[in-house]
């Protein structure tokens, strides 16, 4: 039921309107009254009416001052102007502050029930447009963040020049302008068990949510997600405040996460701060370079620039006795392989050797870290089930044999190495990852035409988290979950409204839409047409 609050000066005419209109029979609850605008003000602040029915001439303040007050402040709330004052420069005046309707006195209760009946039906199609819109927006958040990610890996890849940066933000409604940037990349990841398969527990769900809602809230941080469990945050604003913004981020990803670090691994790095957007993928370098170093220090959550520095070493005494045997655990590498990227192996490596350089003029200890890089890999790549000969033969080596690297060359080949492994760990993901999208898209065929079908109902029918599954069904059909299944709901409909006679509302409840209007919402945005438009031929 709608709300409406009368405001009119003359006593006799008020409480005649107020007692003698069968409000509720016409679908209005009345909310209450004043006799002027000033008094009024504060009372519609307070019960906040759907309809605001005012006299246009009263003492202290009158309708027209009270009604551009009002549509300013409350721009949905429609005005009904009443007067006894048959002028056109009044009606005009009405017109420009956003009145709905003009009505003379005396008021008949047919001429007031006409228009609160147009109103009504107006508000009721506004409010039902708008809540498709809110639906249609929600579902298309997806798309949204599949859109930002591949938009961030063209312009950290160095492949937009800065026009192309603009104009593609632009079209995606992604705020890039600011004196100054920076880039934030964070990573959170379920240590318990079966969390590898993607299985999500409700309390990490929730964790990762508080740490996006936090930078959601504000303007100056500008978050993407990169891979299944990392996300990125461009931070933008003045130089002077560049360093603030930076802190105050990393500060509160700790804040957020450190409480539960004991069944959460999370780890956060922050870039050093560029002027231009054609600068980015250089800030993207230094921040990957910096995240890179969460496998050669696990023990630690924060990393930038102070903590990569610290990392190395200080004193150029040159003995193998002086290592520190924390570098050369075998678990960092395994620990890299099974978490790291393709695109962060060369920091890896480079920082991993430039840790223990001076060690390196020792060509013992050059063959002895060869040889423990190929154990650890060989025995990682064994672990996650495949063939050591296959390895093998990817490096193109038969067996494992002596080397005779200089230092120069020992990055590239370490950096093969690994490379290889990851290969093969690719391989074996993906194949895991096709099983389990083959499921879900034999499970979306027999069920989208049911309107409980959700990204949720799938995830959960091939048992892996949500998080998960959208991302490794992004990846793969380069469209998102929702995308995909309106496109199929979308074909069904156009086939049924050009092959058949039903009507549209039995052919929204038959390819998954319980609300027809809905539906033909639906089908207008993404087919530039009504159903009943379509069926006639408007579009092929």
């Amino acid at each position: 039921m709608l709300k409406i609050f009368l405001v009119e000066d003359e006593s006799i005419v008020r409480e005649g309107l107020r007692d003698n209109i069968p409000w509720q029979q016409y679908g209005y609850q009345f909310v209450g009254e004043a006799s002027d605008g000033e008094m009024a003000l504060p009372l519609i602040q307070k019960t906040k009416p759907d309809v605001l029915l005012t006299d246009i001439k009263m003492p202290f303040m009158d309708g027209l001052s009270l009604s551009r007050i009002v549509h300013q402040e409350f721009p949905d709330m429609k005005i009904i102007i009443i007067s006894g004052y048959d002028d056109f420069e009044y009606a005009r005046q009405a017109i420009t502050v956003g009145v709905e309707q003009y009505l003379l006195k005396p008021i008949t209760r047919a001429s007031l029930q006409k228009v609160l009946s147009e109103l009504r039906a107006k508000i009721e199609s506004e409010q039902e447009q708008k809540s498709y819109q809110e639906k249609f927006q929600e579902e298309a958040r997806e798309y949204e963040q599949f859109s930002r990610t591949n938009f961030f890996m063209k312009v950290f890849g160095g492949r937009l020049p800065a026009q192309d940066i603009y104009e593609e933000a632009s079209k995606l409604s992604i705020r890039i302008n600011a004196p100054c940037y920076n880039l934030l990349l964070f990573s959170l990841q379920d240590k318990r068990e079966g969390a590898g398969s993607g299985y999500e527990s409700e309390d990490f769900a929730r964790k990762r949510e508080e740490l996006l809602h936090y930078f959601m809230r504000y303007p100056e941080y500008l978050i993407f997600r990169w891979n299944v469990n990392t996300y990125g945050v461009l931070l933008q604003g003045g130089a002077e405040q560049m360093k603030e913004l930076t802190e105050r981020s990393l500060d509160n990803v700790e804040r957020i996460c450190q409480p539960t670090e004991e069944i959460f691994n999370w780890y956060a790095a922050a870039g050093e701060p560029v002027e231009r957007v054609s600068l980015l993928a250089e800030c993207y370098s230094k921040v990957n370079h910096f995240f890179a170093y969460r496998f050669l220090m696990p023990d630690r959550h924060i990393f930038n620039r102070e903590v990569a520095d610290a990392y190395m070493p200080r004193e150029e005494s040159g003995r193998i006795v002086d290592i520190d045997s924390a570098k050369l655990d075998q678990e960092l590498i395994r620990d890299f392989l099974l978490k790291g990227s393709h695109d962060e192996i060369a920091e890896f490596v480079d920082s991993y050797l430039y840790s223990i350089q001076e060690a390196l003029k020792s060509r013992l200890f050059q063959n002895y870290l060869v040889f423990h890089i190929h154990f650890v890999t060989m025995a990682y790549v064994e672990a996650i089930g495949c063939d050591k000969k296959e390895f093998l033969e990817l490096l193109g080596e038969e067996q494992i044999q002596e080397t005779n690297l200089s230092i120069e060359e020992l990055s590239p080949y370490i950096q093969n190495i690994l490379e290889k492994a990851m290969e093969l760990r690719d391989r074996v993901s993906d194949n895991q990852s096709k099983k389990v999208l083959k499921k879900a898209l034999d499970y979306i065929e027999d069920n989208y035409t049911q309107e409980t079908l959700s990204l949720n109902s799938v995830a959960s029918e091939v048992n892996v988290s949500a998080n998960y599954f959208s991302a490794i069904f992004s990846q793969a059909m380069q469209v998102t979950f929702i995308e995909y299944v309106t496109q199929k709901r979308m074909e069904k409909a156009k086939k049924l409204l050009r092959q058949t006679e039903k009507h549209s509302g039995d052919i929204a409840l038959e390819v998954g839409y319980k609300d027809p209007h809905y539906f033909s919402f639906v089908f207008k945005k993404t087919q530039g047409c009504t159903p009943r438009e379509y069926r006639a031929g408007v579009k092929s």
